[in-house]
């Protein structure tokens, strides 16, 4: 079994910073990639960042130069540091971890973390 657990969301100001954790746990014998996805009211989720095992990112446009993802392997932990944010990140933000484990490879989602930037 396999739990992945979002933190950090919350109420901020345009122009404001908030750091979103996620860490995974459970039987996981090594993690593959780690990402951060959102969804808003209305929309499709996509992709905020996402990092593999080699530590290569990858972000989407609309954050490029705003947010940066990093991870502590020993912990399983990825840290979504985001400023400069903008009322159009407003979206519930989850975590998807991508490990093996002694059954296979497969993916899991956290249950998400409001993120709301208005004034």
């Amino acid at each position: 079994q396999v739990q992945v657990v979002e933190s950090g969301g919350g109420l901020v100001q345009p122009g404001g910073s908030l750091r979103l954790s996620c860490a995974a746990s459970g039987n996981i014998f090594s993690v593959r990639a780690m990402g951060w996805y959102r969804q808003a009211p209305g929309k499709q989720r996509e992709l905020v960042a996402v990092m593999n095992s080699g530590s290569s990112t990858r972000y989407a446009d609309s954050v490029k130069g705003r947010c940066t993802i990093s991870r502590d392997n020993a912990k399983n932990t990825m840290y979504l540091q985001m400023n400069n944010l903008k009322p159009e990140d407003t979206a519930v933000y989850y975590c998807n971890a991508h490990v093996i484990i002694i059954s296979g490879e497969y993916s899991y989602w956290g249950q998400g973390t409001q993120v709301t930037v208005s004034s």
